[in-house]
């Protein structure tokens, strides 16, 4: 065997054990913190950027919410994510438009739709910066789904 072959086969082994690593890591901190987030199908309807900033702050917030407390009955709490809709700027309601969230908490098999709205008031900045406009209301709406999940576990 050459050393190009060994160096490819332990290159393998050791990004197999990482995987296998992280996964279990992920079970672990499933179990410690007692939820879990979904955004499977918000990847397929808004794209692979916006799902991943819902997974990270959702993620983190929920886990600050809940921190020392339990989920209903103990069961695992899991939020899944299907849409999330940023509105184009027209003006709705006084001088704002809505963007949404929604999805389904499934709490001991038990689903639940979740929903959570914001306003959005264009700011001039907004057409030259679109990628941190719509990251800061991702943020938001994820804070404003937070604060409504909280309140009902």
């Amino acid at each position: 065997m050459s050393i190009q072959q060994s160096a490819s086969r332990t290159v393998v082994v050791l990004c197999a054990t990482l995987a296998i690593g992280a996964a279990i890591v992920a079970q672990s901190a499933f179990a410690q913190s007692g939820f879990r987030v979904d955004v499977s199908p918000l990847r397929a309807n808004a794209g692979d950027q916006t799902a991943s900033w819902v997974q990270r702050d959702l993620s983190a917030q929920l886990a600050q919410a809940l921190a020392g407390r339990n989920v209903r009955n103990g069961a695992a709490l899991i939020v899944r994510i299907d849409y999330l809709t940023l509105s184009s700027g027209a003006r709705v309601d006084c001088g704002s438009s809505r963007d949404t969230i929604s999805g389904v908490a499934i709490i001991g098999g038990v689903q639940t739709p979740v929903q959570a709205t914001t306003s959005y008031q264009p700011a001039p900045s907004d057409s030259t910066m679109i990628e941190q406009s719509n990251r800061e209301r991702v943020s938001q709406l994820v804070q404003a789904l937070v604060f409504w999940l909280s309140r009902d576990l």
